[in-house]
């Protein structure tokens, strides 16, 4: 939004409440739902629909509301849509829907790991909201598909739980590490995707939009040298966190105890997480800052909004 509102666009954002990290911007908030009535309404008149919203959890607890907002909402803003004749949709998905590739390579967009290999309702909910926007396309929706893979960078308000690594990184909680690796990528050159895929990309298509391959190991190093804490030196075996993680979901959160490791979580690391973007910058002319520099620039607005 920010990026949309410094290239001269006239914004409407649908909010459920309070947007605070949108203060400041000259955007018309609409409050409401996914799935209230009224969303063409919204819609009418607009150019174009950039679907961002998401629910991203990776606790079992909160199943029920990933898939509502997740699938359930992603059909009924197509229909809306549709409703409203917005000419084309930009939905974002992300590279959870595409899977992995179980010998460590880059996965690209021709890449699908079945649904029963897609680790949590997460990952799932994402492949089936994508399915709902490749059918809209197959009746006639001009929708485009984004795949973002790991968005770092200042905003991410909540925090995501990729923003809650660099937040335990920050105060101290990250004393070991697993083996897993991530692609990251500046969350502003994902905003710079979108635009492009509204602009150049194929209706129809994916794109995977992300920057380096990283090893989490690699990751907490470039964390340590801009921040002058120690990166952790301990490598655990993968069973340590399951078990902790279990032992947390599913013993201790039901007793009302909260926990800080979803089980699903661990279980994704089980396998490296990279993506190729030559798609994207071929056909969308993309470009990638450093992710060092994102890293830098999420440090800094965790410790300037007190997350620290």
């Amino acid at each position: 939004m920010r990026l949309l509102c410094e290239r001269g666009w006239s914004v409407r954002a649908l909010v459920r409440g309070a947007a605070p990290t949108l203060t400041g911007l000259d955007v018309t908030l609409v409050t409401g739902d996914l799935l209230a009535p009224g969303l063409a309404d919204a819609m009418a008149g607009a150019d174009a629909v950039f679907h961002v919203a998401a629910v991203y959890s990776l606790w079992r607890r909160d199943r029920a509301e990933v898939l509502r907002a997740n699938v359930d909402g992603t059909a009924a803003l197509l229909a809306a849509a549709r409703a409203a004749r917005v000419p084309r949709v930009v939905h974002t998905s992300s590279v959870a829907a595409i899977g992995v590739r179980h010998d460590g390579s880059s996965a690209d967009e021709e890449h699908q790991s079945p649904l029963a290999e897609l680790i949590g309702t997460y990952k799932r909910s994402k492949y089936l909201a994508e399915r709902a926007a490749r059918l809209a396309f197959e009746r006639g929706a001009d929708v485009v598909i984004v795949n973002p893979t790991t968005p770092i960078g200042p905003w991410d308000a909540r925090p995501t739980p990729t923003g809650e690594i660099i937040v335990r990184f920050l105060t101290g909680r990250m004393p070991a590490y697993v083996d897993t690796g991530l692609n990251l990528v500046d969350v502003r050159d994902v905003a710079a995707a979108h635009i492009a895929a509204y602009e150049r990309g194929r209706a129809g298509e994916r794109y995977i939009v992300g920057a380096e391959n990283l090893t989490l190991r690699a990751i907490l190093e470039r964390l340590a040298q801009i921040t002058g804490r120690p990166a952790p030196t301990l490598r655990l075996p993968r069973i340590v966190p399951l078990a902790y993680a279990a032992l947390g979901e599913f013993v201790l959160a039901p007793a009302g105890v909260r926990t800080d490791v979803p089980f699903d979580g661990v279980r994704m690391a089980k396998e490296r997480m990279f993506y190729s973007n030559a798609k994207a910058i071929r056909e969308l002319g993309l470009t990638f800052g450093p992710v060092t520099t994102a890293l830098a620039d999420a440090v800094t607005w965790y410790q300037d909004h007190g997350y620290v």
